[in-house]
């Protein structure tokens, strides 16, 4: 069966087959502006922030990162190289994490709330520099130390050796889990990773606003 969304006055109904939720990062829980990280990059080389960021599009050790095929060190001299530009590590990781913004304060508490009526998991293509981040602006905001208190299990990208949208990534969680793919609701703001989860039978749901998580359980 599949799970039925209808939008309604604003209003989506779930299902009531979803026993499980998984979670990308950002983009749905933490708000996230890329352009701020190419305008950073391109304040710390000048050059125009087009050129660079049409640049970026086509360097491949980006996402050798995110898979955790490269160190934080190695992600460094690689950014480093790009840049053609001496920059300091510290320079280099703030441009990086510039794509960071906030987490709103409602959020913390759906994941709590549906912590207690769902199993709740989080699926993010991330990095070490990214990750660190995150778990700062997490304690932060709630004493917590990292973002994985909010769920029963995370899953990231660099730990896991794979990235969405490869389907191994959608298939190992569930498998770890004992998870059915048609009681299960990923949510994502990417397409091609919505995509990739709905062609397991994953149901989905693709996130188009920082809102969206919100008003979906209100």
């Amino acid at each position: 069966m599949q799970c039925y969304i209808f939008a309604l006055y604003h209003t989506i109904l779930i299902s009531h087959e979803i026993k499980n939720l998984i979670f990308d990062l950002g983009g749905v829980i933490i708000d996230l502006d890329v352009s701020k990280t190419h305008k950073a990059f391109a304040k710390l080389v000048g050059c125009p922030v087009d050129d660079l960021k049409e640049e970026i599009g086509q360097q491949a050790f980006f996402n050798e990162y995110e898979k955790g095929l490269l160190s934080d060190t190695e992600f460094r001299a690689s950014l480093q190289s790009f840049l053609k530009r001496p920059v300091l590590d510290s320079q280099l990781d703030v441009a990086w994490n510039a794509m960071l913004l906030s987490i709103a304060k409602e959020k913390y508490a759906l994941l709590q709330s549906l912590k207690n009526e769902y199993h709740t998991l989080l699926l993010s293509n991330t990095n070490n520099i990214h990750l660190m981040e995150v778990n700062r602006t997490v304690e932060k905001d709630t004493g917590y130390p990292s973002m994985d208190f909010f769920f029963h299990k995370a899953y990231y990208s660099h730990l896991m050796k794979m990235r969405k949208p490869e389907p191994e990534i959608f298939l190992h969680v569930l498998n770890e889990n004992n998870l059915k793919p048609t009681e299960t609701l990923f949510l994502d703001d990417n397409l091609e990773n919505i995509k990739s989860a709905s062609s397991l039978g994953i149901q989905t749901i693709h996130i188009t606003s920082p809102q969206m998580v919100l008003s979906l359980f209100a």
